[in-house]
Protein backbone atom coordinates (compact mmCIF):
# COMPACT_ATOMS: atom_id res chain seq x y z
CA UNK A 1 0.00 0.00 0.00
CA UNK A 2 1.38 3.74 -1.19
CA UNK A 3 2.52 6.08 1.47
CA UNK A 4 0.90 9.31 1.14
CA UNK A 5 3.61 12.36 1.75
CA UNK A 6 2.72 16.03 1.76
CA UNK A 7 5.32 18.63 1.40
CA UNK A 8 4.14 21.86 3.49
CA UNK A 9 5.29 25.14 4.67
CA UNK A 10 2.81 27.90 4.45
CA UNK A 11 5.77 29.59 3.96
CA UNK A 12 6.88 30.36 0.18
CA UNK A 13 10.84 29.69 -0.77
CA UNK A 14 11.85 27.53 1.39
CA UNK A 15 12.39 24.64 -0.82
CA UNK A 16 9.24 22.76 -0.96
CA UNK A 17 8.65 22.27 -4.96
CA UNK A 18 12.58 21.35 -5.39
CA UNK A 19 11.82 18.72 -2.38
CA UNK A 20 9.13 17.82 -3.91
CA UNK A 21 10.61 17.10 -7.28
CA UNK A 22 13.92 15.80 -6.22
CA UNK A 23 12.67 13.08 -3.46
CA UNK A 24 10.06 11.58 -5.96
CA UNK A 25 12.90 11.57 -8.58
CA UNK A 26 15.57 10.43 -6.54
CA UNK A 27 12.84 7.57 -4.88
CA UNK A 28 12.31 6.77 -8.80
CA UNK A 29 15.77 5.90 -9.49
CA UNK A 30 15.81 3.67 -6.44
CA UNK A 31 13.09 1.81 -7.85
CA UNK A 32 9.62 2.97 -5.97
CA UNK A 33 6.90 3.54 -8.04
CA UNK A 34 6.36 7.25 -7.36
CA UNK A 35 3.27 9.50 -7.80
CA UNK A 36 3.87 13.30 -7.50
CA UNK A 37 0.70 15.24 -7.18
CA UNK A 38 1.01 19.14 -7.91
CA UNK A 39 -1.62 20.86 -5.44
CA UNK A 40 0.02 24.30 -6.39
CA UNK A 41 -1.64 26.72 -8.59
CA UNK A 42 1.93 28.22 -9.44
CA UNK A 43 2.67 24.49 -11.14
CA UNK A 44 6.35 25.04 -10.37
CA UNK A 45 6.55 20.91 -9.83
CA UNK A 46 4.55 19.80 -12.66
CA UNK A 47 6.95 21.97 -15.28
CA UNK A 48 10.15 20.87 -12.85
CA UNK A 49 9.15 17.68 -14.07
CA UNK A 50 8.89 18.63 -17.86
CA UNK A 51 5.33 19.23 -18.25
CA UNK A 52 3.96 21.79 -20.94
CA UNK A 53 1.79 23.69 -17.93
CA UNK A 54 0.22 25.76 -20.24
CA UNK A 55 -1.54 22.80 -22.23
CA UNK A 56 -3.03 20.81 -19.00
CA UNK A 57 -6.15 19.83 -19.46
CA UNK A 58 -6.61 17.04 -17.06
CA UNK A 59 -4.84 17.82 -13.53
CA UNK A 60 -5.28 18.45 -9.93
CA UNK A 61 -7.65 21.13 -10.21
CA UNK A 62 -10.61 18.89 -12.64
CA UNK A 63 -9.26 15.44 -9.51
CA UNK A 64 -10.41 17.88 -7.15
CA UNK A 65 -13.80 19.08 -8.38
CA UNK A 66 -14.66 15.54 -8.96
CA UNK A 67 -15.15 15.96 -12.61
CA UNK A 68 -12.79 13.58 -13.58
CA UNK A 69 -10.99 10.42 -11.33
CA UNK A 70 -7.36 10.46 -10.02
CA UNK A 71 -6.28 8.00 -12.79
CA UNK A 72 -7.45 9.83 -15.50
CA UNK A 73 -5.37 12.47 -14.78
CA UNK A 74 -2.10 11.02 -14.26
CA UNK A 75 0.72 11.23 -16.89
CA UNK A 76 4.53 10.05 -17.20
CA UNK A 77 7.05 12.35 -16.02
CA UNK A 78 10.88 12.58 -17.59
CA UNK A 79 11.99 10.77 -14.62
CA UNK A 80 12.28 7.10 -14.19
CA UNK A 81 9.29 5.37 -12.08
CA UNK A 82 7.83 8.96 -11.46
CA UNK A 83 3.91 9.67 -12.76
CA UNK A 84 2.66 13.09 -12.22
CA UNK A 85 -0.88 14.60 -11.78
CA UNK A 86 -0.12 18.26 -12.99
CA UNK A 87 -1.87 21.24 -12.24
CA UNK A 88 -2.63 24.49 -14.09
CA UNK A 89 -3.21 28.20 -12.90
CA UNK A 90 -6.56 27.40 -12.67
CA UNK A 91 -5.70 25.11 -9.67
CA UNK A 92 -6.14 29.10 -8.05
CA UNK A 93 -9.68 28.92 -8.14
CA UNK A 94 -10.68 25.69 -6.25
CA UNK A 95 -10.62 27.59 -2.91
CA UNK A 96 -13.60 28.82 -3.89
CA UNK A 97 -15.12 26.61 -5.92
CA UNK A 98 -15.16 23.94 -3.17
CA UNK A 99 -15.99 26.25 -0.44
CA UNK A 100 -20.16 25.39 -0.14
CA UNK A 101 -19.29 22.04 -1.24
CA UNK A 102 -19.70 19.28 1.47
CA UNK A 103 -16.51 17.28 2.86
CA UNK A 104 -14.56 19.90 1.13
CA UNK A 105 -11.89 19.32 3.14
CA UNK A 106 -12.16 15.28 1.77
CA UNK A 107 -12.14 15.86 -1.99
CA UNK A 108 -8.36 14.73 -2.65
CA UNK A 109 -8.32 11.96 -0.36
CA UNK A 110 -11.52 10.28 -2.10
CA UNK A 111 -9.96 10.69 -5.26
CA UNK A 112 -6.87 9.05 -4.74
CA UNK A 113 -8.11 6.33 -2.84
CA UNK A 114 -8.65 3.84 -6.09
CA UNK A 115 -5.14 4.43 -7.07
CA UNK A 116 -3.25 3.99 -3.34
CA UNK A 117 -1.83 0.76 -4.37
CA UNK A 118 -0.51 1.59 -7.45
CA UNK A 119 2.09 3.48 -5.87
CA UNK A 120 4.92 2.87 -3.51
CA UNK A 121 4.87 6.28 -2.30
CA UNK A 122 2.42 9.39 -3.37
CA UNK A 123 4.27 12.87 -2.99
CA UNK A 124 1.84 15.80 -2.84
CA UNK A 125 3.29 19.12 -3.44
CA UNK A 126 1.47 21.68 -1.51
CA UNK A 127 0.52 25.55 -2.18
CA UNK A 128 2.44 27.78 0.20
CA UNK A 129 -0.34 28.47 2.05
CA UNK A 130 -2.70 27.16 5.16
CA UNK A 131 -6.19 27.14 2.64
CA UNK A 132 -8.16 24.87 1.66
CA UNK A 133 -5.69 23.12 -1.08
CA UNK A 134 -3.38 22.72 1.82
CA UNK A 135 -6.12 21.20 4.29
CA UNK A 136 -7.15 18.84 1.15
CA UNK A 137 -3.64 17.43 1.42
CA UNK A 138 -2.95 17.10 4.73
CA UNK A 139 -6.83 15.36 5.23
CA UNK A 140 -5.33 13.32 2.68
CA UNK A 141 -1.24 12.05 3.84
CA UNK A 142 -0.47 9.64 5.49
CA UNK A 143 2.57 11.86 6.93
CA UNK A 144 4.06 15.17 5.90
CA UNK A 145 7.21 16.80 5.51
CA UNK A 146 8.72 19.95 6.52
CA UNK A 147 10.97 22.43 4.73
CA UNK A 148 12.74 24.88 6.92
CA UNK A 149 15.61 27.15 5.13
CA UNK A 150 18.70 27.98 6.96
CA UNK A 151 18.08 31.30 7.07
CA UNK A 152 17.09 34.24 9.23
CA UNK A 153 12.56 33.69 10.39
CA UNK A 154 13.42 30.16 9.63
CA UNK A 155 10.77 29.08 12.37
CA UNK A 156 8.45 31.86 11.65
CA UNK A 157 5.74 30.52 10.87
CA UNK A 158 6.40 26.86 12.35
CA UNK A 159 3.70 27.02 15.13
CA UNK A 160 1.32 28.23 12.88
CA UNK A 161 1.65 25.27 10.83
CA UNK A 162 2.17 22.74 13.59
CA UNK A 163 -1.25 23.60 14.78
CA UNK A 164 -2.83 23.55 11.67
CA UNK A 165 -1.26 19.52 11.76
CA UNK A 166 -3.11 19.07 15.35
CA UNK A 167 -6.01 20.23 14.20
CA UNK A 168 -6.11 18.27 11.13
CA UNK A 169 -4.95 15.26 13.04
CA UNK A 170 -7.96 16.16 15.48
CA UNK A 171 -11.05 16.84 12.91
CA UNK A 172 -9.64 15.36 10.09
CA UNK A 173 -7.12 12.54 9.78
CA UNK A 174 -5.55 11.61 13.05
CA UNK A 175 -3.53 8.64 11.31
CA UNK A 176 -1.90 11.85 10.40
CA UNK A 177 1.91 11.57 10.87
CA UNK A 178 4.91 14.12 10.92
CA UNK A 179 7.05 12.46 8.47
CA UNK A 180 10.20 15.10 9.86
CA UNK A 181 11.79 17.93 9.09
CA UNK A 182 14.04 19.20 6.27
CA UNK A 183 16.68 21.63 6.90
CA UNK A 184 17.34 23.21 3.51
CA UNK A 185 19.55 25.87 1.97
CA UNK A 186 22.20 25.13 4.18
CA UNK A 187 25.27 27.25 3.48
CA UNK A 188 28.23 25.57 5.92
CA UNK A 189 30.09 28.66 5.84
CA UNK A 190 26.93 30.83 7.19
CA UNK A 191 27.19 31.17 11.12
CA UNK A 192 23.59 31.80 10.35
CA UNK A 193 23.01 28.12 9.05
CA UNK A 194 24.86 26.63 11.59
CA UNK A 195 22.95 28.58 14.09
CA UNK A 196 19.40 27.62 12.76
CA UNK A 197 20.56 23.87 12.39
CA UNK A 198 21.81 23.85 15.93
CA UNK A 199 18.55 25.62 17.26
CA UNK A 200 16.13 23.32 15.29
CA UNK A 201 17.84 20.07 16.40
CA UNK A 202 17.95 21.27 19.93
CA UNK A 203 13.97 22.17 19.57
CA UNK A 204 12.57 18.89 17.56
CA UNK A 205 15.74 16.36 18.15
CA UNK A 206 14.39 13.04 17.19
CA UNK A 207 11.79 14.75 14.46
CA UNK A 208 14.89 16.41 12.28
CA UNK A 209 16.01 14.53 8.94
CA UNK A 210 19.25 13.93 9.03
CA UNK A 211 20.21 14.79 5.82
CA UNK A 212 20.51 18.38 5.28
CA UNK A 213 20.16 20.09 2.00
CA UNK A 214 22.86 22.27 1.12
CA UNK A 215 22.43 25.62 -1.41
CA UNK A 216 24.05 23.88 -4.71
CA UNK A 217 23.67 26.02 -7.72
CA UNK A 218 22.89 23.32 -10.27
CA UNK A 219 19.64 22.63 -7.54
CA UNK A 220 18.77 25.77 -8.71
CA UNK A 221 19.51 25.19 -12.56
CA UNK A 222 17.88 22.22 -13.03
CA UNK A 223 13.61 23.58 -13.30
CA UNK A 224 14.92 26.01 -16.09
CA UNK A 225 15.36 22.64 -17.88
CA UNK A 226 12.26 21.05 -16.76
CA UNK A 227 14.60 18.73 -15.17
CA UNK A 228 14.78 16.86 -11.80
CA UNK A 229 18.52 17.44 -10.37
CA UNK A 230 18.64 13.58 -10.53
CA UNK A 231 18.47 14.05 -14.80
CA UNK A 232 20.38 17.13 -14.33
CA UNK A 233 23.49 16.59 -12.96
CA UNK A 234 23.73 13.39 -10.93
CA UNK A 235 27.36 14.25 -9.71
CA UNK A 236 26.08 17.43 -7.99
CA UNK A 237 25.77 17.84 -4.00
CA UNK A 238 22.66 18.41 -4.52
CA UNK A 239 21.56 14.96 -6.41
CA UNK A 240 23.61 13.70 -3.53
CA UNK A 241 21.40 15.59 -0.92
CA UNK A 242 18.33 14.39 -2.46
CA UNK A 243 19.23 10.36 -3.07
CA UNK A 244 20.50 10.62 0.96
CA UNK A 245 17.36 11.91 2.27
CA UNK A 246 15.48 9.25 -0.03
CA UNK A 247 17.68 6.36 1.61
CA UNK A 248 16.46 7.37 4.76
CA UNK A 249 12.63 8.04 4.13
CA UNK A 250 12.51 4.37 2.63
CA UNK A 251 14.65 3.00 5.49
CA UNK A 252 12.51 4.87 8.18
CA UNK A 253 9.45 3.13 6.35
CA UNK A 254 10.52 -0.13 6.25
CA UNK A 255 11.57 -0.26 9.64
CA UNK A 256 8.12 0.87 10.79
CA UNK A 257 6.62 -1.37 8.15
CA UNK A 258 4.60 0.95 6.82
CA UNK A 259 5.93 0.55 3.13
CA UNK A 260 7.47 -1.70 0.39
Amino acid sequence: MGKIIAIANQKGGVGKTTTSVNLAASLGVLEKKILLIDADPQANASSGLGIDVDNVEKGSYQVLEHTISAKEAVVPSNAPHVDIIPAHIDLVAIEIELVDKEAREYMLKKSIDDIKNDYDYIIIDCAPSLGLLTLNALTAADAVIIPIQCEYFALEGLGKLLNTIKSVQKIHNEALDIEGLLLTMFDSRLRLSNQVVEEVQKHFSDMVFETIIQRNVRLGEAPSYGESIINYDVSSKGAANYLSLAKEIIKKNNTNGKSN
